[in-house]
């Protein structure tokens, strides 16, 4: 069985769990909707990062922060397949070579569409990065709304969690890390530290 068809059949299986009818006119399509929709958040794991990349990456005499900001992001708490969202703030400095700015977004998107904590997301963007273009450093932070917090649990409706990973130059180097975190603005005080 296709592994759609076999999403749609678990769906079908936990609606009736619910006590609900599958049946009804509401319902009716949802167990298909929601394979696609589960194939879509987890497309991540089929990401090929050569083909996202592709010829992105340029040879660039430059030594200045690169940062992009405000980087949407969604992905699904592995624990509770519940999403969490946010924004992810990366930053790089060169150190020969820069990538093309439209790739950041799509390698956090990649890495974001898997079942997640947002702590291992974090790592996984900035050590990509890190291997791939081999600059001075890489920082990633992340902030994010988890509903596994908002709408169950502890019903925290605003406990943003924070996340940062830095490499390099910026886990090393206070000035450096401080100059980010000046350009950043108002992310500085809670992210000193290592992660």
């Amino acid at each position: 069985m296709k592994p759609e068809k076999t999403l749609e059949s678990n769906v079908r299986s936990i609606l009736e769990l619910l006590g609900e009818d599958p049946e009804r006119e509401g319902l009716k399509d949802t167990p298909k909707r929601n394979a696609r929709a589960l194939q879509f958040l987890t497309s991540g794991y089929q990401a090929d990062f050569d083909k996202i990349v592709g010829r992105g990456v340029f040879q660039q005499d430059s030594s200045d922060i690169v940062i992009v900001r405000d980087i949407e992001l969604f992905s699904l708490c592995e624990h509770h397949l519940l999403p969490f969202f946010g924004k992810a703030h990366v930053a790089y400095i060169p150190n020969g070579k820069i990538i093309g700015l439209s790739k950041i977004p799509r390698i956090v998107d990649a890495y974001a569409r898997r079942l997640q904590v947002q702590e291992r997301l974090t790592s996984q963007i900035s050590n990509h990065l890190m291997e791939l273009l081999k600059p001075q450093g890489v920082a990633v932070i992340i902030e994010s709304l988890h509903l596994c917090m908002m709408m169950r649990g502890v019903e925290k409706q605003s406990s943003t969690t924070v996340t940062s990973s830095m490499l390099g130059v910026f886990r090393d180097d206070a000035r450096s890390r401080q100059e980010l975190l000046s350009l950043l603005g108002g992310l500085g005080s809670t992210h000193g530290g290592r992660r």
